[in-house]
């Protein structure tokens, strides 16, 4: 019996999306914006937590992100050569004005 909750609960989870949640830090492009996401991993030699980012570029299709703020973007089919997210949604908004 927990095999089949077990298969149930893989069936469910493959039909979502992968999102991630980081910082815009470029809004320039039309229709395109950078995010920046910071993940934590324990270094397995030194066991101390280490800092690592990478850089996504997204779909902003009405131009809603600015940088600074902090967004939830979700995989998709390939848009671009670069672009493989879109921008689900805008979770805080930065309070500097640039």
């Amino acid at each position: 019996m927990t095999d089949e909750k077990a298969a149930a609960a893989a069936n469910e989870q493959s039909g979502r999306r992968q999102e991630l949640i980081g910082v815009v830090t470029s809004a320039k492009m039309q229709k395109t914006i950078v995010v920046k996401v910071t993940r934590t991993v324990k270094h397995p030699l030194y066991v101390r937590v280490v800092r690592s980012a990478k850089k996504y570029y997204a779909h902003d299709e009405n131009n809603e992100a600015r940088p600074g703020d902090t967004v939830r973007i979700v995989a998709s089919r390939p848009l671009s050569k670069l672009k493989r997210w879109r921008l689900l949604e805008v979770v805080a908004r930065t309070t500097r004005v640039a």
